[in-house]
């Protein structure tokens, strides 16, 4: 089985070396590694151009954003299964593909989700928070459920079906179409239960409060579009992630 994994980046020469290597460095080989790289001009890529034979598909030309770039990476992959992991983060430790992959061997399921922590910028040993999933339930998407998006593996097919990210969506597309996924109730999800991603804290949608009043905004669209819910299941989303702050574990598997 093909995993392909899609790399968007713009200007992130600081950290797209350790998002490459968390790659390269898993345990499971048969890897399609894509990155698309927004016309980097901070030296970005020419970083990836430097681990040229070791990358399957690297575009660089302008895009309108990361969800542009992302479907772009969908559109050449040609694994059964997709992944993505963004240019500021990386896998916890070396064999997460591989149990990936493992699950949709020994399960039917169409997308494979784990845990996820987030990480001080500087100071990744430091967790700020803890994401833990849980198991799918259709009926608690109304009360603002979702696995973590970058710790989210699907089938290709899956993209075949419900097609790509919505670029109208531009902070919360990845949200939107995961509902769109779950909602359909044809999906089915298997959960690994322990932290597979590390994210570093200071993503679009919390740079500002701009953009956490246009993150509400969309995550409300995306419900209703759904005919999931509307403001309460937006508030109960919200509402869950407090406890995440409380849970600040740097274990592989909890």
């Amino acid at each position: 089985m093909k995993i392909s994994i899609i790399t968007s980046v713009f200007n992130n020469k600081e950290h797209i070396t350790e998002a490459i290597e968390s790659v390269l460095n898993q345990s499971y080989k048969n890897i399609e590694y894509i990155i698309i790289d927004g016309a980097s001009t901070d030296g970005t890529t020419e970083i990836i151009k430097s681990y040229k034979d070791k990358i399957d598909k690297f575009i660089s030309e302008p895009d309108e954003g990361i969800y542009d770039g992302l479907n772009k990476g969908i559109h050449l992959a040609t694994g059964d299964v997709i992944g993505f992991l963004h240019s500021d983060d990386f896998y916890l430790y070396d064999q997460v593909l591989e149990e990936v992959v493992n699950v949709f061997k020994s399960k039917e399921c169409d997308g494979v989700y784990g845990n996820l922590i987030y990480v001080d910028k500087d100071d990744t040993n430091r967790v700020v928070r803890q994401w833990d999933s849980g198991e799918f339930k259709y009926e608690n998407l109304k009360k603002g459920w979702m696995p973590p998006h970058p710790a989210f593996f699907i089938k290709r097919e899956v993209y075949d079906n419900f097609g790509v990210f919505d670029t109208g969506f531009k902070i919360s597309a990845d949200y939107n179409f995961m509902l769109k996924i779950l909602s359909s109730q044809k999906f089915t999800a298997c959960y690994l239960p322990h932290v597979l991603y590390v994210m570093r804290i200071g993503g679009t949608s919390n740079k500002s409060i701009r953009n956490l009043i246009q993150k509400s905004k969309e995550d409300l669209r995306a419900l209703k579009q759904n005919r999931v819910g509307s403001l309460a299941a937006l508030f109960f989303k919200n509402i869950s992630k407090i406890p995440q702050f409380f849970r600040r574990k740097l274990n592989q598997k909890q």
